[in-house]
């Protein structure tokens, strides 16, 4: 892989300058963008990098419809891989280590376990989607005003570094010129309706069928005629968050403003960041002080932290060496910009009989988008929910060439169907026994608001 790198002055606009160049260049097998972005936000054990991943040599995909992997390779040539993805993940990258990128969506469960999902997927994504990039593009600060721009690839490097730095292209509003106005926000659920839900997996919890179960709900627009790029900016200038993520496949996108880490791996050691506890941020100091503290110090939020703690451990510990398993960290307190969010730390070292894609097998779906136990957990979510997950609550990321790893999880995004003018997000919250079904609620709007408010308010600036 040749290699060709320059630091750059006053290059404030230097990452989108290099994701708006990214989103002109189609390849044979079809238009593929990811940028993965970390805001400048300090994060135990660091953040995802600022990396931008460009065309597919390879594609990797993944249909729950055709229960078959299919891998289009740089010639145009498609073959099948079989049905497990985990599996054809990893032939591919050992017959050719090269770094992949994609994501899993979270209705991989029912490849790992005997489940379903009945809903239909509407927003048409693969179950599961990585490529092997024609280019990965590095943007990393140096100082305050510098940063340095490295361009991997098999080709000619230097001359894609002169064609980002040239690239010179406006971005438009959220929404396309074609449309006066912003179709409306709707929720698949009501109000009542969803207050009548929580009080039934309470029930469920009384009667010992689960102890916490992680229940979501999705808006969505119909006739969405969105600027992606555009939308992404917006939400990411709202709501920048450590582990923000765009994706393109053609003219699906997931646009992403995520907190939070799945797994990790480094060399033998794999991490992962559950997140549960979320409260709002103050409007002085002294209320900002006063919310961090009541999040710390409440019984409820620690009880539903700690049972995912304890069902990450049993997840890592399926691919750990025996003793391995210890928490870093318990109930850390964490800031952003609209929330503060309690997290975890669990880390572990891998035995050396597992793959780093059965170690990913192993701790997917992620404990915190589902409640214990897991398994029967994730039978009640698709009862229960009035949507399929698809993407949202999987996991995006990255394997280096080493197979070493990183993804985030899948929430606070947007997901769009450009073709069909669909458009959807979806938030939830934990509900263990004593929650209050109407603060859970609240929770989900205030989880909701940075999506919202992006698409209301740039709507209404034109």
């Amino acid at each position: 892989m040749r290699e060709a790198r320059v630091t750059i002055t006053d290059s404030s606009s230097l990452q989108w300058q290099a994701l708006k160049w990214a989103m002109t260049q189609p390849t044979h097998t079809g238009t593929f963008v990811a940028s993965l972005t970390n805001n400048g936000i300090a994060y135990p054990n660091d953040p995802f990098p600022n990396r931008l991943f460009v065309g597919a040599k390879r594609v990797i995909s993944f249909s729950e419809a055709s229960q078959e992997t299919t891998i289009i390779t740089a010639d145009g040539v498609r073959r099948s891989a079989g049905p497990d993805v985990f599996e054809a993940l990893y032939e591919a990258h050992r017959q050719q280590a090269s770094f992949l990128v994609g994501y899993f969506s979270y209705d991989l469960k029912n490849q790992l376990e005997k489940l379903n999902s009945r809903h239909p997927n509407r927003l048409g994504f693969p179950d599961a989607y990585f490529v092997e990039p024609a280019w990965v593009i590095d943007i990393s600060p140096i100082n305050g005003s510098s940063q340095e721009i490295t361009v991997r690839g098999d080709g000619d490097v230097r001359a894609v570094l002169a064609a980002i730095l040239a690239f010179r292209k406006p971005v438009s509003g959220v929404f396309r010129s074609d449309e006066s106005a912003m179709p409306a926000i709707q929720c698949r659920v009501t109000p009542d309706a969803y207050l009548d839900t929580v009080r039934q997996i309470q029930q469920l919890i009384r009667d010992g069928d689960v102890y916490e179960l992680n229940y979501c709900i999705e808006f969505f627009l119909e006739k969405a005629r969105l600027d992606p790029l555009r939308t992404y900016q917006a939400l990411t200038d709202r709501s920048p968050m450590p582990f923000s993520s765009f994706l393109r496949l053609d003219n699906r996108y997931v646009l992403g403003a995520s907190p939070e880490r799945f797994l990790r791996k480094t060399g033998s050691r794999i991490l992962s960041q559950p997140i549960k506890g979320t409260i709002r941020r103050g409007q002085t100091a002294e209320e900002d002080a006063e919310l961090r503290s009541q999040l710390f110090h409440s019984e409820k939020e620690r009880a539903e932290n700690l049972m995912i703690v304890d069902l990450v451990r049993n997840d890592l510990a399926r691919s750990a060496e025996t003793g391995s398993v210890r928490v870093e960290e318990l109930f850390g307190i964490y800031g952003f910009r609209q929330v503060y969010q309690m997290i975890s730390t669990v880390s572990a070292t891998l035995r050396s009989d597992v793959s780093w894609a059965d170690s990913i097998r192993n701790a997917f779906p992620m404990g915190s988008m589902t409640g214990a136990p897991k398994i029967r957990a994730m039978e009640r979510i698709d009862q229960l929910e009035a949507s399929r997950r698809g993407v949202y609550s999987g996991a995006i990321g990255y394997i280096t060439p080493d197979g070493d790893f990183e993804f985030n999880v899948v929430i606070r995004s947007l997901l769009y169907d450009a073709d069909q003018a669909y458009a959807s997000f979806s938030v939830g919250s934990a509900i263990t026994y004593d929650a209050d079904p109407d603060q859970e609620w609240a929770e989900c709007l205030l989880k909701a608001s940075a999506i919202r408010e992006v698409l209301e308010q740039t709507a209404l600036a034109g």
